[in-house]
C-alpha cells in the first residue's frame, strides 16, 4: 500500500479532488478542518482481488481504531484496480458492513462510499447531483462514529448539507463538474513527487 505522501499520481489526484470538490465546493463542511490538520490518511490499495481489498480494509479499520484521533481522524482507502463497475462496488459494501460487524466496529466506525460512477437511487446516470459521491477512483472512507456525532451536534440540520450540495452541483452543472475533474487531474500532474 502507498500513502499520500508517496508521490503516487492516483493519491495526488484524490487529494486534489478532496481539496477542490469536497472542500472547495463545501460538499462536506467538516472536511476542511481535518485536511488542514493533516488528519486524513490517504492509502492506495494494491489489491488485485476483493479478498485482498477486504484484508487491506480490515487492516485500515484496526489501524484507525488504534490510533489517536488527533493523529488520524479518517482514512481514504483508494482502490483503482478493483470494483470499477459501480454495481459491483455497491454489492461489495455489504461485505464491508459485515466486516464492521464481525470486528465489533459497528457503532465505532462507519464507511462512506465514493465512486466515479456513483448513482443515487432514483437518479439517472447523468444527473449531476450524483457528483456529491463521485470520486476520481473507487474508494472507501473510514469515519469515526464519535466524529460524526460531534459534527452533527455542531451542525444539527445535516439535511441542509445535502440540500445545499444539490443546489451547488445543479448550479455547477455537468460542464462545470467536468472542468473541476480536469483541474484535479492537472493538479495531480503538477504535484511534487
Amino acid at each position: 500500500m502507498a500513502l499520500a505522501d508517496s508521490g503516487d499520481p492516483v493519491l495526488a489526484e484524490t487529494r486534489a479532488w478532496v481539496e477542490r470538490a469536497v472542500i472547495g465546493l463545501n460538499l462536506c463542511p467538516f472536511a476542511r478542518a481535518v485536511q488542514a490538520k493533516q488528519q486524513v490518511r490517504y492509502v492506495l490499495s494494491e489489491a488485485d482481488d476483493e479478498d485482498a481489498l477486504l484484508a487491506e480494509l480490515v487492516d485500515e479499520m484496526e489501524a484507525l481504531v488504534a490510533v489517536d484521533p488527533v493523529r488520524v481522524e479518517t482514512t481514504l482507502l483508494v482502490h483503482p484496480q478493483l470494483l470499477r463497475d459501480f454495481l459491483d462496488y455497491n454489492d461489495f459494501l455489504d461485505v464491508v458492513d459485515a466486516a464492521l460487524d464481525r470486528l465489533g466496529h459497528a457503532g465505532v466506525l462507519q464507511v462512506a462510499s465514493f465512486h466515479p460512477q456513483y448513482q443515487f437511487a432514483g437518479t439517472g446516470p447523468d444527473d449531476v447531483t450524483n457528483a456529491t459521491n463521485r470520486s476520481p477512483y473507487p474508494m472507501l472512507q473510514l469515519l469515526r462514529e464519535s466524529s460524526i456525532e460531534r459534527a452533527v451536534a455542531a451542525f444539527p440540520d445535516t439535511a441542509e448539507i445535502y440540500r445545499a450540495n444539490l443546489r451547488t452541483l445543479e448550479a455547477l452543472g455537468a460542464d462545470g463538474w467536468a472542468a473541476l475533474q480536469a483541474q484535479c487531474r492537472r493538479d495531480a500532474e503538477q504535484a511534487p513527487t
